[in-house]
């Protein structure tokens, strides 16, 4: 089911957002390529930072703030991202999740994005806050130095073709055991289950800027075939591809 964009002004935000905003305002405005905002429950932007206005090429604050992805995003983006602000709301966390990210060229980017639950001083959950920034192959400290940079760059290259847990074991010099246990750890999802997500996005990005055929899509995304890709992107979207497509179709 789509997600209903959230409505309302922004006038008026929690004494502790507004808090939270004017500790973390002047500290990201520094960083040119991280994109940082804040967001209050109802998925308005509070804060956004230079970087986040250069890529949706807004010149001032104010024409972000009180927005929703709604807004600024193609809808069947805004409704990836209010889906994960539904999650991180309920306290978890995205954490160094490899995406396709556009900006007001409508050119996708490699991206690692992060996303927080944003507290209040009594630890009430009052909105969300989230970095993204471009996913750069030879990055030594990307995601905060865990250990599985080298994992993250194959899923990356790799996502449309067949990844083991034993491959992915090795690249991170550890036991498949022990490598399961750590992405889990660090990403809140099994391997396998977060290559599905990220061939998912892929196939979405795919059926909405182009009119290739279903069959050649799931193979490019890395599904078996039609009827795999049909059944994962369902599970995952609510919709068929077929019908993500005539829903979300940018004419």
């Amino acid at each position: 089911m789509k997600p209903t964009p959230p409505h309302g002004s922004a006038k008026r935000h929690p004494a502790g957002v507004q808090h939270a905003v004017l500790q973390f305002a002047e500290l990201f405005d520094g960083l040119d390529e991280v994109q940082f905002w804040i967001k209050d429950r109802r998925g308005r932007y509070l804060h956004v930072n230079r970087a986040f206005l250069l890529n949706y090429d807004l010149q001032e604050p104010a024409q972000a703030v009180g927005k929703t992805d709604y807004d600024l995003s193609p809808a069947f983006l805004a409704d990836q991202f209010v889906l994960d602000d539904e999650r991180v709301l309920k306290g978890h966390k995205v954490a160094g999740r490899i995406e396709l990210v556009g900006g007001a060229d409508q050119a996708a980017r490699w991206n690692v994005t992060h996303k927080l639950p944003l507290r209040d001083t009594r630890g009430r959950i009052i909105g969300t806050t989230g970095t993204t920034r471009p996913l750069k192959s030879a990055e030594r400290s990307l995601g905060g130095g865990h250990g599985l940079e080298n994992v993250l760059l194959r899923i990356r290259d790799g996502y449309h073709g067949p990844l083991t847990n034993g491959e992915l074991a090795t690249l991170a010099g550890l036991s498949v055991r022990a490598f399961e246990r750590k992405f889990l750890q660090v990403f809140h999802m099994p391997p396998q289950q977060y290559i599905r997500k990220l061939r998912v996005r892929m196939a979405s990005r795919a059926l909405v800027f182009t009119d290739k055929p279903l069959a050649e899509v799931a193979l490019e995304c890395g599904f078996a075939d039609q009827s795999h890709f049909s059944h994962e992107f369902r599970k995952h979207t609510g919709r068929t591809p077929r019908a993500y497509r005539e829903h979300y179709r940018i004419t």
